[in-house]
This record gives C-alpha cells, sequence and structure tokens, in this order.
C-alpha cells in the first residue's frame, strides 16, 4: 500500500523551513563555515555545517536538538492542515545521537536541564499531547527506517495519520571522534569527489505527515511513497557493503513496483566519505545495468552537511519539491568525479527537469544499515 506525504517540516544550516532549505539548495548555498560550538583548536577538522541559533559565540545551551525537532513536526503539522494535537497519533522519530550534546553540556559545564527531557517523547508529549512516541536509533538511516515503519503502521491499518521525523546536532565527542580517522582535515563535503577528505556533521531536524491514501487527503497530497526498502547486514562496523545496498535498493523497487529504469532521479547518501561514495556507486550501477536511461543524481550533503538521524528524510523533502518544482539542486564541490560515478548524471549546476516523477531516496548507516525509499509525484 502506497502512502500520502501531506505535510513536511525541515530545519538546517541553511534554512528554518522547507521552501527557505529547498531555494537555498538549488542556489547552490552552503551552510559550512568554522565551527562555534565549541572550541575548535582542539581538533584538525575546524568546520561544520552549523545552526546559528546559540545566545552567543561559543556559549552553547541545552536541548537545542529538542527545540528543532518541534519546530519541524509543528511545521508538518501546518502544513498539513492539522491542529497541534497528536493523541493517539504514532510520532516515529530517527536520530543517531539523540541529545547527547546537552549530557556533554551537563558534564562538561554543568548546564541545567532536567534528564528527563534527554527523551524527545518527553517534549512531544508536552508540545502535542502525543502519547504513542518512538525513537528509531538506526543510525545515519534512522529517519528513513522510521519512514519505512510508519508506512508499515498505516498499511496495518494501526493509524490513520503517522508523523515520521528526524533529528540530530553536533557532538563534540563525535566530531572528536570522526577527526581521528580522516586522513586530512576536510573544510568541506565534497561527494563523489577525487578529492574528498570525509564527513562533517551538519546540525538539523525534518518532519513528514503520512496518511493513508483516499480520496479525502489526495487532494492536498504533496507526493506518494511508493515503497522503502530496509535491511541490516552488520557486516561491517563503519565500511559499508554494495551487495547489501543493492539489495535495500531492489526491495524497495518491488515494494514500489517499478524498475530501476523508471527512476527519474535519485537522492544520493552522498557523505564524501570514500568507502561510502564507492559502495553507494557500485550498488547503483548494478542496478541500473540495462536501463535504457541513467537517471538524474544529486547529493545535498554538500550543502546541509550530514545530519546523521535527520539525514534521510532532508534528502525524502528534497527528492518531493524537486518532483513538485522540477528543480535539482546541484551537488556541491564535485569537481573531478570518481571513477565509479563517471558516467552518472550527477548535477554539477542547478538543473531544471519538469519531466521528473519517479525519485529514489538513499540513506545508510553505521553497521550495515540501509534504507532506500521511492516516492512519485501526484498527477
Amino acid at each position: 500500500m502506497s502512502v500520502l506525504i501531506t505535510g513536511m517540516g525541515a530545519v538546517t544550516s541553511v534554512g528554518a523551513g522547507v521552501d527557505d532549505t529547498f531555494d537555498a539548495l538549488c542556489a547552490g548555498r552552503s551552510g559550512v563555515a568554522e565551527l562555534r560550538g565549541f572550541d575548535r583548536t582542539k581538533f584538525r577538522a575546524r568546520h561544520a555545517y552549523e545552526i546559528d541559533d546559540r545566545p552567543a559565540p561559543g556559549a552553547d545551551v541545552p536541548l537545542r536538538a529538542t527545540g528543532w525537532l518541534l519546530d519541524a513536526v509543528a511545521a508538518a503539522l501546518r502544513d498539513a492542515e492539522l491542529p497541534e494535537d497528536l493523541a493517539g497519533v504514532p510520532v516515529l522519530v530517527g536520530t543517531t545521537l539523540r541529545e547527547l550534546r546537552s549530557v556533554e553540556l551537563g558534564w562538561c559545564e554543568a548546564a541545567p536541564f532536567d534528564p528527563a527531557e534527554l527523551h524527545f517523547g518527553t517534549a512531544l508529549r508536552e508540545r502535542f499531547g502525543a502519547d504513542s512516541t518512538y525513537t528509531v536509533a538506526n543510525a545515519c538511516s534512522a529517519s528513513l527506517y522510521a519512514l519505512g515503519l510508519g508506512a508499515d503502521l498505516l498499511a496495518l491499518g494501526e493509524a490513520d495519520t503517522v508523523v515520521v521525523a528526524g533529528v540530530d546536532t553536533i557532538t563534540e565527542s563525535t566530531y572528536g571522534l570522526l577527526d581521528r580517522v580522516y586522513r586530512e582535515a576536510p573544510e568541506s563535503v565534497r561527494p563523489f569527489d577525487r578529492d574528498r577528505r570525509g564527513m562533517l556533521q551538519g546540525d538539523g531536524a525534518a518532519a513528514v505527515v503520512l496518511r493513508r491514501e483516499s480520496g479525502e487527503y489526495g487532494t492536498r497530497a504533496h507526493a506518494r511513497v511508493r515503497g522503502v526498502g530496509l535491511n541490516c547486514d552488520a557486516y561491517h562496523p563503519s565500511a559499508p557493503d554494495s551487495a547489501s545496498i543493492e539489495r535495500a535498493m531492489r526491495e524497495a523497487y518491488r515494494r514500489a513496483g517499478v524498475k530501476a529504469g523508471d527512476i527519474d532521479l535519485v537522492l544520493l547518501h552522498g557523505t564524501g566519505t570514500p568507502l561510502n561514495d564507492e559502495a553507494e556507486a557500485v550498488a547503483l550501477r548494478t542496478v541500473l545495468s540495462g536501463a535504457s536511461r541513467s537517471p538524474r543524481m544529486t547529493a545535498i550533503k554538500s550543502m546541509i552537511g550530514h545530519t546523521a538521524g535527520a539525514s534521510g528524510l532532508h534528502s525524502l523533502i528534497t527528492a518531493v519539491q524537486a518532483l513538485r518544482s522540477g528543480r535539482v539542486p546541484p551537488t556541491l564541490g564535485l569537481e573531478l568525479p570518481i571513477e565509479e560515478v563517471a558516467d552518472f548524471r550527477l548535477s554539477r549546476e542547478p538543473a531544471t527537469d519538469p519531466e521528473l516523477r519517479l525519485a529514489q531516496v538513499d540513506s545508510f548507516g553505521f553497521g550495515g544499515l540501509n534504507a532506500v525509499a521511492v516516492v512519485e509525484r501526484m498527477a
């Protein structure tokens, strides 16, 4: 069963809403800047894609991720013309780090907050009366995993409406962890470029309202979720397996009832890390072999960084906006493509294509957590 996306909300380093973010992406505007949340002199890397909403430079405060989550959910509900009452409506939140930054601030700087506030469900209950919340901690594929679970709830008749969200913020410990694995410190995310150096984190949240497909909702839906393919291969903690990614793509096509050659646009996971980029490219090359044409492709982490648990939904919302408008954001920083994507239609400049109908959204996480969604433009 396909489901409808009737509301969308997003917060990123380049925009405080869905339209602001999409316009910035299509303009090729990047949110990368020198790190402001903590002492950057401790690290080799000095840049990130932060949301600049702190009270003063270097003055970090707890619970910023929760605030973005609430903003994104509220925006999605407004967009869907629903009240801020989620009693009886399942809310699924995908995240990698939850409120880890708040824990860091509490431990290192004695920043005050109630430990009960570390759980997103507390804030969702207080703001929206949400009495059925789920946190999906599936690394960087978390929000697309949540999308698949939300679609299943609708298909099983467990709910008529589901809210799916994703959120993550940059933490000092994770920034330090990643800083130790780079051969050279990156200054930006450059997916599929020969000179890419690795991944940089981004702040952000995203949310969508899903509803069971019917004539009642179809008149104002943004797009249709045709299918979501999920798997977890546990092949390696950080090295993705292209064969497993390929299986997730084929599962998404099967559930969507489409072939790889039907896809018009691919929102790539595109982390700008050698192993991930190559595995994704190999999987795509395999599923597209024999197709009469190659879809357009783009990778938006080049402009908003890796928003981790929110990244899948950020790409999904971008795909929906691209299907509706015919505008495709560029892959910023892609100057010399790696051999594996040499003949792909990867957009380096903003593009326009009013014929886009079907989009594929890729999202992969540590531990072999793979998620692929197929969305369709409304007729």
